[in-house]
């Protein structure tokens, strides 16, 4: 009987270390002990340059990760589909485990050092919040206690590079406690992220037999309005459109010709109206077609903690467009926007002309259900039956005799969009390791707003992708002064050690 005993109790130890390799208790004091050696590391980093269009920036910060993860246990190779490398890593395939592959973007946007409010973006600053402003200080105060509210500031401190390296310290932890992650992992890293990754969907599917994997991990993106730890399961793609209306063949004196030549100013504004009703809805027919919200969808997207009051005040107006009944609704359905406009001058160079051409740059936000080609299609033919001819390049002679009204129409189709169920394996494996750490201080949303360049390697290698959310909202993205906030470092560390501990079945 003793002796069954002392079996049962050295199963059940070994299940515990198996399946719980770290404690919840013990996530938050080994991250904790961690994070000035970790943040110390990051500071390396990124005082790495890295804008994806210079060669040499590349080379360095694939020299950099290359080191990192092969420190780490991990194998690595170079990708090419063209004249872009990509880094590939894998660590030892454990058979009885799932695969999961991350996605980690390396690059970032460029700069402009002079509206960085430091001496450099590629020299991370270390701040603290005085009154209204953000106020620099010596790297030695992390040897004492350290503030979660304070922040570092540099080019990629949010995207993505401080993702990245929450995700290498937590390995670095698992290490260094004995333990090894439980699930099976394999790394690709983007150097053209913000370049819309032009040669990562070649590279992975002339390698899909490397790349195959359980689930996908993004390891970029920015977490929702309420800065709670947030796991989103898709993207929506993007499609662009430039239209041009012309006019007279020259701008026009307006006091010579003003009640004879039409101005094609008004003829854009009367398309561009046509599209839209009072309440936002797109009138293209056939916009919104194929999109289905189910009573599970809609409550799911209630639990996100969003008061729409508040947000509307926030950004400074009084009524938002009804596409949705929330702003988590609204992000389901493609979106149709007015992103530039150009005709003659303004300000200061304003002149008494009737300018020649008038030009709108439109964005379409793209989900699941609306592909970029039908998109597109559906707004050329709207254009031509409001009675524009459309011409390629500039209307020839002939064409401004024959037709009163005319235009031009470009377009390009930039990323896919991407939906993962929440409710999967994959989803349920997240959501175990996110309430391990977090309880239920956390959120899931079925898909972010933006793009992402990556789509179209997910969807190739079809299996769920997640990305999970570590910055803080107000990190600045692309922006000067890009930031990332201490205290949701220290979350991502404990994240990514939550999720490398529970298995994924």
């Amino acid at each position: 009987m003793k002796k069954s005993y002392f079996s049962l109790i050295l199963f059940l130890l070994l299940i515990q270390h198996t399946f719980a390799q770290l404690t919840r208790d013990e996530i938050i004091k080994e991250s904790n002990k961690e994070l000035r050696s970790s943040l110390l590391k990051f500071k390396e980093y990124l005082s790495i340059p890295n804008n994806g269009s210079l060669p040499s920036d590349i080379q360095a910060n694939l020299a950099w990760c290359k080191e990192a993860l092969e420190s780490r246990g991990f194998k690595t190779q170079e990708l090419k589909s063209g004249r872009v490398p990509h880094l590939f890593a894998a660590g030892e395939m454990d058979p009885k485990k799932k695969t999961i592959l991350v996605y980690m973007q390396i690059d970032g946007q460029p700069v402009d050092s002079s509206s960085w409010d430091q001496e450099s973006p590629y020299i991370p600053a270390l701040k603290m919040e005085e009154g209204d402003s953000w106020e620099e200080i010596n790297w030695n105060f992390l040897e004492g206690p350290i503030d979660p509210e304070w922040k570092i500031f540099a080019r990629s401190a949010s995207d993505s590079k401080g993702p990245t390296m929450t995700f290498l310290t937590a390995l670095d932890i698992l290490r260094r406690t004995g333990n090894t992650p439980s699930v099976n992992l394999k790394f690709i890293l983007d150097f053209q992220e913000e370049l819309s990754s032009p040669e990562l969907a070649d590279v992975v599917s002339q390698n899909k037999q490397l790349f195959k994997a359980d689930g996908i991990l993004i390891m970029d993106g920015t977490r929702h309005i309420s800065n709670l730890p947030n796991l989103t399961f898709g993207a929506r793609g993007i499609a662009t459109a430039t239209i041009k209306v012309f006019g007279a063949k020259n701008d026009l004196h307006s006091g010579q010709y003003g009640n004879f030549a039409p101005n094609p100013v008004f003829s854009l504004s009367k398309l561009l109206a046509a599209m839209k009703d009072d309440q936002g809805k797109v009138l293209i027919p056939g916009f919104y077609d194929g999109i289905e919200l189910t009573e599970a969808d809609i409550q799911a997207m209630k639990e996100v903690p969003e008061d729409l009051e508040t947000i509307k005040n926030e950004l400074g107006f009084a009524e938002s467009e009804k596409v949705g009944n929330t702003l988590q609704e609204a992000l389901q359905y493609p979106s149709l926007n007015v992103r530039g406009l150009q005709a003659a001058w303004v300000g200061e160079e304003v002149r008494t002309l009737i300018p020649s051409e008038a030009i709108a740059e439109i964005d379409m936000r793209l989900v699941k259900e609306t592909p970029a080609e039908r998109q597109i299609a559906l707004l050329r033919k709207f254009i031509v039956d409001q009675g524009y001819h459309l011409v390629d390049g500039k209307p020839t002679a002939t064409d401004r005799q024959n037709y009163p009204k005319l235009a031009s129409f470009d377009f390009r189709i930039g990323s896919a969009p991407f939906r993962s169920e929440i409710d999967s394996p994959f989803g349920d494996w997240l959501k175990e390791g996110m309430n391990y750490i977090f309880d239920e201080n956390f959120i899931n949303t079925r898909t972010t707003g933006g793009s992402q360049p990556m789509a179209p390697f997910i969807n190739s290698l079809g299996v769920p992708a997640v990305s999970v959310r570590i910055p803080n909202p107000d990190n600045s993205i692309h922006a000067p002064n890009e930031n990332i906030r201490i205290g949701n470092y220290l979350e991502g560390i404990q994240t990514c050690l939550a999720l490398m501990s529970i298995p994924f079945k």
